[in-house]
């Protein structure tokens, strides 16, 4: 076997997979490249960091690269950015941060496990301070000390995904007055526009004012601080903003590596996460996957798929042979009092791949109507005319709505048809659910249409 492994990226899945490589293979040389400060942390984390939710950033911290060197004997570089990769000569180009200096490494196996960095628009102004990008755990410090030490009493977020929402809830429980603006006309684009209104009505109603079909124009900004955030109709004054619009595979140095890249210049990999490349593995946010319901590349930015993916490339790399199947998209997030979840494909991806379909919705309780505490629910599936296959769900409610996505996302990943939701023996209990649960009623709903 090939003896040195080298990490590129030292959070969820290059950790994952140095950790696994180190268990299967006891003795063998692995060293790992982190730009950042800090290993194995929960990025997802961040917002709870930032509301005060969690007080204690190191809660976010699995372990630190002294214990991954003390205890796994993983030589984990913080603060050395790989900036060029020669897949010739099998070695990188490694720039010390700390010490201002570069050196070449050799590597037998490389994984390139780079995450997704945050989309920062090349507008006037966009470098001001107080503009903020949350991507890692060292921008959720940053961003928390400027609220700590500045006392921002105003917030303008930019974009209307799952950042932007979780930091929309941050601030808000920070006491500040948010506006989001949203350059699509709804907000959450991986939701179709009926369910997007939806999100749109409950954050008004939580007192945040929201603004659709509003593109960033430029920021204005005084002593190179930002004071305004400027669109295409508004001008909005604000002590700070955060970057919701999105993140992009971290992959900018692999130029004139040869390694091939695909959607949205993310990493091209098989189903044993390697690349083009002998020798060359890449896993989570820099990384495609397959899209099991369309059966097309795509590109997930999860903790979830990083572990799992960082996990099948320190199989195969410790001589495992092992398979990442694919992802069917599901992912869920809160705004305060409300959950939003989706999973599978949009009316427009069925649309674009050319699929005869039926969609219905239904609102129902999260719990037996009759037992307190009883929350809002609404679901909507998506099938496949004729056939009943499921293609798509997505839920919007209060507490106990969620993570009845997974449901969906089961049904799925398994190419169940509504018929085999409806005969599905899930659990049932009041204080739990309706006698149908609601993702079963919204099968029996949409059954009648095929």
């Amino acid at each position: 076997m090939n003896n040195k492994l080298v990490v590129i990226g030292g959070d969820a899945a290059g950790m994952s997979a140095a950790s696994k490589v180190r268990r299967e293979n006891p003795d063998r040389e692995i060293v790992v490249f982190e730009k950042s400060s800090y290993t194995s942390y929960s990025a997802c984390g961040i917002p709870y960091f930032i509301s005060n939710t969690i007080p204690d950033i190191n809660e976010l911290v699995v372990r630190t690269s002294d214990e991954f060197k003390d205890k796994y004997n993983i030589d984990v570089q913080t603060q050395h950015e790989v900036i060029q990769v020669n897949t010739e000569e099998k070695k990188i180009k490694v720039k010390d941060i700390k010490n201002d200096k570069e050196f070449w490494e050799s590597y037998d196996q490389l994984l390139i496990a780079t995450g997704a960095k945050a989309f920062c628009p090349d507008v006037k102004g966009y470098d001001a301070h107080g503009i903020f990008g949350v991507s890692n755990l060292k921008s959720g410090i940053t961003v928390e000390k400027f609220i700590e030490e500045e006392k921002p009493k105003k917030a303008v977020i930019i974009g209307g995904g799952y950042i932007g929402l979780e930091m929309a809830e941050s601030l808000l429980l920070r006491g500040l007055e948010v506006t989001i603006i949203n350059k699509s006309p709804q907000l959450m684009n991986t939701l179709d526009p009926d369910m997007g209104e939806k999100i749109s009505e409950a954050m008004k109603g939580l007192g945040i004012t929201v603004y659709c079909g509003e593109a960033l124009s430029y920021f204005k900004t005084k002593n190179n601080k930002v004071t305004a955030v400027v669109s295409e109709n508004k001008t909005i004054e604000t002590d700070m903003v955060i970057l919701g619009m999105g993140a992009l595979p971290n992959t900018a140095f692999l130029k004139g590596s040869g390694i091939e890249l695909g959607i949205k210049n993310a990493i091209k990999v098989n189903a044993h996460m390697q690349t083009n490349i002998d020798d060359v593995y890449a896993a989570g946010d820099c990384s495609e996957t397959l899209d099991l319901t369309s059966k097309h590349p795509t590109h997930i930015a999860l903790g979830t798929v990083a572990n799992k993916t960082g996990l099948v490339a320190g199989s195969n790399l410790a001589g495992e042979k092992t398979v990442f199947p694919g992802v069917v998209g599901t992912a869920v997030c809160k705004l305060c009092s409300y959950e939003v979840a989706r999973t599978g494909l949009r009316e427009r991806d069925i649309k674009e791949l050319g699929i005869e379909y039926i969609t219905g919705t239904i609102d129902s309780k999260t719990r037996a109507h009759y037992y307190p505490g009883a929350k809002n629910i609404t679901v909507k599936l998506l099938a496949e005319k004729n056939s009943g296959r499921l293609l798509g769900g997505q839920i919007i409610g209060m507490e106990g709505a969620a993570k009845r996505i997974d449901v969906i996302a089961t049904a799925l990943t398994h190419n169940l048809t509504l018929q085999n939701i409806i005969d599905l023996d899930l659990s049932y209990a009041p204080p739990f659910s309706p006698v149908w649960d609601p993702v079963q009623t919204a099968a029996r709903h949409l059954i009648k249409s095929i």
